[in-house]
């Protein structure tokens, strides 16, 4: 029975369960549902004193009570992929309780033959599914036995591979027990990140950053896979996750038939950049509501 360790517990986030919960309860205690109950969020996976209090606006947008399956959608940091990977572990620990993988559901992907194993190793140091994890086991707290977890770490797709992939999620994000986070950080901006990108017209740096920023989530929100593309192609933005995002985009593409509607609830920075030798990231949450 192959157990992920909270690899990150202790250093990109408080390894105290009693100290994570009163800090996770005072970040969604200051965050509004003002845009739920969310069928996909999108989520920013930093340590989570940079990013913890953005986080938060998304995870307030899930109804628990609801959901029964979370899909977890994160980008691969660290290892070459040009498909999608699952798990090899079982459960997935964090310092509340342990999350349970849907072995039903990962068989289903398996059957695409479009899914590839994961080593615990790449698992283990991967941290855009972890830091995903205690929020998803504060939120889900009252209902930690009758939900399942589906981690799938997304590579570098192609624009048909995103297509393909949002064509296999399309039927799970049309259930509304089903719940996706997308987890992303936006524009990771700084000679260290080899991306600077910077309209004097817009203002300081920092505020240019949060113009293209704002570009994007805008774009995001029309739900059109192609427009993101674009806007992708025109900027060259640092968004880590936008792999996943395009995966989101191209499985709401198939619910077209209903009203969906996805907004931004908040935006943050994680310092102001002022010089060229400055360096920041940025963070966004978003919801997904289907009507």
């Amino acid at each position: 029975m192959a157990v992920r360790r909270a690899s990150h517990s202790g250093t990109w986030y408080n390894e105290s369960a009693k100290e994570l919960s009163t800090q996770l309860e005072n970040w969604l205690g200051a965050a509004e549902l003002t845009h739920g109950p969310a069928r996909a969020i999108i989520a920013p996976h930093a340590g989570y004193q940079y990013c913890g209090a953005c986080a938060a606006f998304a995870y307030r947008q899930i109804s628990p009570f609801v959901v029964q399956r979370i899909f977890i959608l994160g980008p691969s940091h660290n290892v070459r992929l040009s498909g999608c990977a699952l798990s090899s572990a079982v459960k997935y620990s964090t310092p509340f309780y342990d999350l349970q993988i849907d072995n039903e559901v990962y068989e289903e992907l398996e059957s695409t033959g479009h899914f590839e194993r994961m080593s615990m190793k790449v698992d283990e140091d991967e941290h855009s599914i972890e830091m995903q994890l205690p929020y998803i086991a504060k939120v889900m707290q009252d209902y930690k036995d009758k939900f399942t977890i589906v981690p799938v770490m997304v590579g570098s797709l192609s624009t048909e591979k995103e297509s393909l992939y949002g064509h296999i999620f399309a039927q799970y994000l049309a259930d509304p027990k089903n719940l996706f986070i997308i987890s992303s950080d936006f524009c990771h901006w700084g000679q260290r990140f080899r991306y600077t990108f910077y309209e004097k017209s817009w203002g300081e740096i920092h505020q240019s950053i949060t113009t293209l920023d704002h570009k994007g989530m805008d774009t995001i929100e029309t739900l059109k896979p192609a427009a993101f593309v674009e806007y992708l192609k025109t900027f060259s933005n640092t968004i880590c996750g936008r792999h996943p995002i395009s995966v989101l985009l191209q499985a709401a593409n198939h619910l077209r038939n209903q009203k969906l509607s996805l907004k931004f609830l908040k935006y943050a920075q994680s310092s102001k950049c002022y010089n060229l030798g400055d360096s920041s990231v940025s963070y966004a949450s978003a919801s997904l509501i289907i009507e």
